[in-house]
């Protein structure tokens, strides 16, 4: 029996090219997840574990079945291991051949090769704006200022962390980061922290 898996990453995604090119390729039974491939993936490990001898798993695309090379292959041993194949639709490769399997293997090398990548460009790309003093992430609950002001009037980091919300490990960063920056400015007044 031919098994689709279809997966995209988030739930805004849809699987309506993958369920198209299943159609055509005539998978009438397939199982659709979404859900990053990076995480647990539960249907694809309860299709996995629903194998029988004869049965073909296909996929759109290979990058829809693993993320990295290790899972590619564990996924393909459990697949052998229950007597079933693996087809990918958008590449010619199969298990069902020495030469499908080796070429399968270089696919999902080159894959993740691919990924690692796109996340050294992202990263590089996170630097150079910090560099150029672009702000990143999330903005921060607690402002610097409200911390350096009510720390000057003497208030411990506990009861500042009760006025501003959030816990006194925060507080403290704050607070000791700012010291340490009016230190390095040699800011008058900059004395060393009080706890």
């Amino acid at each position: 029996m031919l098994v689709g898996y279809a997966r995209v990453s988030t739930v805004q995604q849809d699987t309506a090219l993958q369920r198209a090119a299943f159609m055509r390729a005539g998978v009438r039974k397939v199982v659709e997840e979404k859900r990053s491939g990076g995480g647990s993936r539960p249907l694809l490990e309860a299709l996995l574990g629903k194998l029988k001898p004869g049965d073909v798993v296909v996929v759109y695309k290979i990058d829809r079945l693993a993320r990295s090379l290790v899972d590619l292959l564990r996924i393909l041993q459990r697949i052998t291991d229950a007597g079933a194949q693996f087809r990918s639709l958008t590449e010619p490769l199969e298990t069902a051949t020495p030469v499908g399997r080796m070429m399968l293997q270089l696919l999902g090398a080159f894959a993740e090769f691919e990924r690692a990548l796109i996340r050294e460009r992202c990263c590089a790309g996170l630097y150079a704006a910090m560099a150029r003093g672009v702000a990143v992430g999330r903005r921060p609950r607690v402002q610097r200022a409200d911390v350096v002001e009510l720390r000057g009037r003497g208030l411990k980091m506990r009861e500042v962390a009760e006025l501003l919300g959030c816990s006194a490990g925060t507080v403290s960063k704050i607070w000791h980061g700012q010291r340490v920056a009016d230190r390095r400015a040699g800011a008058p007044g900059a004395t060393p922290a009080i706890s």
